[in-house]
């Protein structure tokens, strides 16, 4: 198990890169919170291809298998989920008092914190080519990543540079870490892999369908259904990909361990003679062939059922949750479990997520947010 050295810290966000060669992920996400009592004060992620195979929080102490597979690691390794369950505690510690010293720094007193690590790596059919990531952040905000490519911390605030200073300064630790990326990792992977090939190594094609609220309301291309979560999808004009009057959403996971997505095009300044020009295009690892579905009102479904819920992110940002329904009670009950929220939703909506939480706790604490 991985224990970082931490300062401060959120998780900085790349693109997803579609290639038609299959490619396989390995992950893990640590979030630590201070000031919800009704929230665990740590929380520990780690997903494989997207697909959720670990569990542990601060008050169940216990790193726990997701998947069924994920329990044939022990004929390999009896002391497997004994050494994660000691590994994560002393990671939970280090987070919980990284919090502290992030607080005296930037002379927080009282409020919601939270404290948050990403890393992993990814590696081809091959096992040819490996890319690796490990990035950190504090209370909504991209603090320090490590760049594989140099070598060195990135930082893309002021506050961040004291600690790359001192991060890339201390070879051992740069050293420590391109050698998790870039050899660890993907050992693990390759295991994990072996054990739950039969789950992991496939390819599940998706439906495609368009979404409309209203009339006069953008349009959804929505793809569902699809295995692995690496795709790509966007919208094509006369056979161009656009991007202007384009939004694009996340990749989240289904219940059934399949994944989906959505590429949303505003309609208001495009004539509905024109609309046979636009197509949306969906690309998925291991697919040699692209999905494409051309824009024609009579594919079209009326999406009126869907809503939005959203919570005030650190005064300025809106963090956007898909929901079947308004009433937050609703909301948090349907999402008890704290794996799946962990990453089901975008990793930087994590804080505003938790600060939800905090106010439907705490509506009278709102101004110390």
């Amino acid at each position: 198990m991985k224990n970082p050295e931490i300062s401060m810290v959120i998780i900085l966000l790349g693109g997803i890169k579609h290639h038609h060669q299959m490619h396989h992920s390995l992950q893990y996400i640590y979030t630590a919170s201070t000031g919800i009592n009704s929230f665990p004060d740590f929380v520990a992620v780690g997903l494989v291809d997207g697909t959720e195979v670990m569990y542990y929080d601060s008050d169940i102490r216990k790193a726990i298998p997701k998947q069924d597979w994920m329990r044939k690691v022990t004929e390999d390794d009896p002391q497997y989920w004994d050494f994660q369950s000691q590994g994560l505690y002393e990671t939970q510690m280090s987070f919980i008092n990284s919090i502290e010293v992030a607080k005296k720094r930037l002379n927080q007193s009282r409020g919601v914190h939270i404290f948050q690590n990403m890393y992993g790596c990814e590696i081809d059919d091959e096992y040819e080519r490996v890319e690796g990531w490990e990035s950190f952040g504090y209370d909504g905000e991209d603090f320090i990543a490590f760049d594989l490519k140099t070598e060195r911390w990135s930082a893309p605030v002021h506050q961040a540079f004291i600690t790359k200073n001192k991060w890339d300064y201390d070879k051992m630790k740069v050293a420590e870490t391109k050698n998790y990326i870039t050899q660890t990792c993907p050992a693990w992977l390759k295991k994990y892999l072996k054990y739950g090939k039969n789950s992991l190594v496939r390819t599940d094609h998706p439906s495609v369908y368009f979404l409309q609220k209203s009339s006069s309301s953008q349009v959804s291309c929505h793809a569902t259904g699809f295995y692995p979560s690496r795709a790509e999808m966007f919208w094509r004009k006369d056979g161009e990909e656009i991007h202007e009057d384009v939004n694009k959403g996340e990749i989240l996971p289904n219940n059934d361990g399949t994944f989906q997505m959505r590429v949303d095009l505003d309609l208001s300044s495009i004539s509905s003679d024109d609309w046979m020009r636009y197509e949306c295009v969906f690309q998925l690892s291991g697919l040699k062939e692209d999905l494409v579905t051309k824009l024609e009102k009579e594919k079209i479904r009326t999406n009126k059922k869907q809503c939005n819920c959203s919570v005030l992110l650190s005064r300025k940002e809106k963090c956007q949750f898909v929901c079947s329904k308004t009433n937050t009670d609703i909301e948090l009950k349907q999402y008890s479990d704290l794996g799946e929220i962990f990453f089901r939703f975008p990793l930087k909506c994590i804080y505003c997520f938790i600060v939800l939480i905090f106010l439907h706790n705490n509506p009278s604490k709102k101004g110390i947010l």
